[in-house]
């Protein structure tokens, strides 16, 4: 899969600050090899980085820090030994403190400073908010692709009249394009919590062991001034705007519920997305993308299986779930952390932003390629239209000075009597012609013919589509750059 572009909201991005979606896996401090550039994940470099800026405010500060063993660590950020920290984590079990140490070997001059004052959240939390921002910076963009491509589709589409279902039961006509508005409302909801679950995330800055900031305090001799201004510069450095004012030795865990509330929901919005097209394509008359060598099965050669939508179904399914375990999470951390928390979130985080991107690039897939059969909806239209169209001929015979009464039995009569025809006999619905042969509706043969107009059945659907787009849907795409030319090729 790949895809190029840009959030013209995010703040300019430096290449350390600028993680793939397939090495998001990596991103909860999971001990992996170096990239083929030799460089560190961004998350391992984020906390090296950190202990570096850290050090370096703290020099700024009045703290007796030489220069060359900044100069020393700084030098060291991306060459990180990932083979001894995997040992040193056996013998300690600490994944934090191995680093640590292994850094400290590294960089000789600046052991004695390495991680001073602060405590594994320092550089674990902070490095999360950093990966979660980025983690939403990645998947908004893709969001407004799917966005851009729809919108395309419901206004080519926005006049083709097709059969409305409610309780999965014909109902009143729509357009295929009103239809694809339903999908865009649910999407753009999504993009607004998204980009608020994005902005409203703070950093966790310097705080201590239980949130007190007893150890910097003590660092700078009880000046609580320069206390306060270490986690100013510390946050700016990490690109944020504000730190959270209080914490424990994490931030809040209703940050993370936060988080995974608005990707559970994208989840659901997906879900019934490509549920709608699946059902869509057993009527044939809307179809995922299929190409000429895809086989849909081993047994039955005709088989076109909707296999992209069917995958979105089955991983927005998972990611709905993932929330429940940040609500778990929260739950049970007691008084000021405990540590049941770390596991889950090295699974659930990572999982929920892996699932909703996976599902995002499918569906733009599915909405580049989606194929209308308008001849079929037409078929599926005139079906039901005959029974649709009951109350305008008994408005225009009464127009034609017939009895509304005597008309709405006549109509009664022989739709019950086409009905039986569809559904004992499996015929066509006849009711047009059998309307045409009773001499009573004479007066308003010639009008039949638009009566029976599906566009004059469809309201205000198009007008709609139009409005929608232009008013909600084409406003927030232009915070985004690079849609047009985004591609995404699925390999699986």
């Amino acid at each position: 899969m790949s895809t190029t572009l840009v959030y013209t909201k995010n703040p300019t991005k430096t290449p350390e600050a600028t993680i793939s979606a397939s090495g998001f896996l990596s991103s909860f401090r999971f001990q992996v090899p170096p990239t083929p550039k030799n460089s560190p994940p961004y998350p391992v470099r984020a906390n090296v980085s950190q202990r570096c800026s850290s050090a370096i405010f703290c020099q700024e500060l009045g703290l007796a820090i030489k220069p060359e063993q900044i100069a020393e660590m700084e030098a060291h950020v991306d060459d990180i030994d990932f083979e001894a920290a995997a040992k040193e984590e056996k013998a300690t079990r600490h994944d934090v403190m191995a680093h640590v140490h292994v850094f400290g070997k590294q960089c000789p001059q600046a052991a004695p400073i390495i991680h001073l004052g602060a405590t594994s959240c320092y550089v674990g939390d902070n490095t999360d908010l950093l990966i979660l921002r980025q983690g939403f910076d990645i998947l908004l963009p893709k969001l407004a692709s799917v966005l851009q491509r729809l919108a395309k589709f419901a206004l080519e589409n926005r006049n083709l009249p097709t059969l409305g279902f409610t309780h999965l039961q014909p109902a009143q006509l729509t357009t295929v394009g009103k239809r694809a508005t339903l999908w865009l409302q649910d999407l753009i909801m999504d993009e607004r919590a998204i980009r608020r679950a994005r902005n409203d995330l703070k950093f966790r800055g310097v705080k201590g062991t239980t949130g007190t900031q007893a150890s910097f305090l003590q660092l700078f001799n009880g000046d609580a001034e320069k206390v306060k201004r270490l986690d100013v510069l510390v946050t700016k450095m990490a690109g944020f705007e504000k730190y959270y004012g209080v914490t424990g030795q994490t931030y809040s865990r209703k940050v993370d519920i936060e988080c995974l509330n608005v990707l559970s929901s994208l989840g659901a919005t997906v879900h019934k997305i490509c549920s709608d097209i699946r059902l869509l394509a057993n009527m044939k008359e809307i179809e995922e993308p299929f190409e000429s060598t895809q086989i849909g099965s081993s047994a039955m050669p005709y088989k076109r299986n909707p296999m992209r939508s069917e995958r979105c179904c089955s991983v927005a399914r998972h990611l709905m779930t993932l929330v429940n375990n940040t609500l778990q999470t929260a739950a049970t951390q007691w008084m000021e952390r405990t540590l049941d928390d770390s596991a889950n979130r090295r699974l659930t985080l990572a999982e929920a932003f892996l699932s909703a991107d996976t599902i995002l690039m499918t569906l733009q897939n599915i909405s580049e390629g989606l194929v209308v059969y308008p001849k079929v909806i037409a078929r599926h239209v005139a079906q039901e239209l005959p029974f649709m169209s009951a109350e305008n001929i008994i408005m225009a015979m009464v127009k034609a000075g017939g009895d509304r009464q005597v008309c709405h039995e006549k109509i009664r009569v022989l739709s019950h009597e086409a009905g039986a025809q569809v559904k004992q006999h499996g015929l066509d619905n006849d009711l047009v012609d059998r309307i045409k042969k009773d001499p009573y509706f004479a007066p308003i043969l010639l009008q039949l013919d638009a009566l029976l107009d599906p566009s004059t059945f469809v309201g205000r659907a198009p007008e709609q589509v139009v409005e929608f787009l232009e008013e909600e849907v084409y406003p927030v795409l232009k915070n985004y750059k690079g849609l047009e030319s985004s591609t995404v090729e699925l390999d699986i």
